[in-house]
């Protein structure tokens, strides 16, 4: 593609080799689905989107704000046991979010 008109008789052409260059963050981002797919079909575990979050939190992985916030003032959030923590993190290994 031209970017300028003012010389056509001149240009240069470029080839980029895609498998060069690194994975961008967009590519290495898996989905909450993907990832229990994963950890389901390596270890047969099923693990909540909780888990999955307070795994991504714990490595320093952006999170959005959810949107079903609890409003009790005593509430009670279960913890991620640690087999499905490393479960977790060999899907995130994996899907290359984290090294």
């Amino acid at each position: 593609a031209l970017l300028s008109k003012l010389d056509v008789d001149k240009h240069i052409n470029i080839e980029i080799e895609l498998d060069e260059l690194d994975l961008t963050s967009a590519e290495s981002k898996a989905t909450y689905a993907q990832i229990k797919e994963y950890v389901w079909n390596k270890f047969e575990l099923k693990v909540p989107t909780l888990y999955i979050a307070q795994i991504k939190r714990k490595c320093g992985i952006e999170l959005r704000e959810h949107y079903n916030k609890s409003k009790k003032e005593k509430q009670i959030i279960p913890q991620c046991t640690p087999e499905k923590e490393e479960a977790i993190m060999d899907a995130l290994r994996h899907f290359k979010m984290i090294e």
